[in-house]
């Protein structure tokens, strides 16, 4: 499968950087939009989409390269290669929740009002970008035969992407593409639907709607990341799980409301 979306005076971009690009123009345009619509600092959500966005990428990328610095010990400039692939998802996630803490505190808003915007785009970019990740022939699983594949019934190029070195791969990026879909569409509800919901319940049912997710599909993924003899991801999905029911619980007894509009959003 060909990479290379275009090519332009020798200088190649590659349909990886077009995805995540996709999904940040999408992402920040439903973020803004819900900002509007409850009555949150427009401008804030702005200015933090222009510092998070850049952090969580090279979080994303950092946490990839610790994690396969055998790969890149002997060629050091290939650790700025981004547009090749190698970007950890999780990375991403724990440098942008970092800093979103760090900003949010700096400007005075509400942490969790503020992830309770950011959540949907979130996930809905985890979904396109894993579109990215099966052009570049990364985020497969184990081996499967051709049967294994057609009886999931899946588009037939998908099948054929599949396809490497002799050997069929099964498609997990797809089951996460699909997984971040469906839980995009249940925020989205909750967000639209529910009048009353507390405030950072959209954030954990986020972490714990993907963790489940990603704690399952990497175990029979072929391309992890590991410390020592166990699964990172594995690990860290754990951790999001907790901390999601964790919030969960603290907001039953502690959080406030949140109704449409009203005045509690503002900060």
């Amino acid at each position: 499968m060909n990479r290379v979306f275009v090519s332009i005076l020798g200088f190649d971009i590659y349909w990886y950087a077009i995805l995540i690009l996709i999904g940040i123009i999408i992402g920040i345009y439903i973020a803004i939009k819900e900002a509007k619509r409850i009555g949150f600092d427009k401008t804030f959500i702005d200015d933090l989409a222009f510092y998070v966005i850049p952090i969580s990428l090279i979080g994303a990328r950092i946490y990839y390269v610790i994690f396969n610095y055998s790969i890149f010990k002997n060629d050091f400039w290939s650790i700025f290669k981004v547009w090749e692939g190698g970007l950890a998802i999780y990375g991403g996630i724990i440098a942008g929740i970092l800093f979103i803490i760090f900003y949010c505190k700096r400007k005075n808003k509400s942490i969790f009002k503020t992830l309770d915007i950011l959540a949907p785009s979130l996930i809905l970019g985890q979904a396109i970008g894993r579109w990215g990740n099966f052009i570049n022939g990364e985020a497969y699983g184990r081996e499967v035969t051709l049967e294994f594949l057609q009886n999931l019934h899946i588009p037939n190029f998908i099948i054929e992407g599949m396809h490497m070195n002799g050997t069929y791969y099964e498609p997990t990026f797809l089951y996460e593409s699909l997984w971040c879909i469906l839980g995009f569409i249940i925020l989205m509800i909750i967000r639209y639907k529910c009048k009353n919901i507390k405030i950072g319940t959209i954030t954990s049912i986020y972490f714990i709607w993907y963790g489940i997710e990603r704690f399952f599909v990497e175990k029979i993924r072929s391309d992890s990341l590991f410390i020592g003899d166990y699964k990172i991801s594995v690990i860290v999905s754990l951790i999001i799980i907790f901390v999601g029911i964790t919030i969960l619980f603290i907001n039953k007894k502690y959080s406030k409301y949140n109704e449409r509009k009203e005045k509690l959003y503002a900060k």
